[in-house]
């Protein structure tokens, strides 16, 4: 199935929660800001939200620096 990632198509197996996905990009869920369709949602709420055909996100990584 077909989703959007930060604008750019991108497939996926089945669907899937906004926590593995995050997991699956090898991403660290507690250093990243994520929207989902739009709505911009609590780290808590990663694993309760499904991702379907046709969704979009947007993921942002938190950068340390000086």
């Amino acid at each position: 199935m077909e989703i959007k990632v930060n604008g750019e198509p991108r497939q996926i197996e089945q669907e899937t929660s906004v926590l593995k996905f995050i997991q699956s990009l090898g991403l660290d869920s507690r250093k990243v800001a994520v929207e989902h369709n739009g709505e911009i949602l609590e780290e808590t709420e990663f694993s309760g939200k499904t991702i379907k055909e046709g969704d979009s996100l947007e993921i942002v990584r938190f950068v340390g620096g000086g």
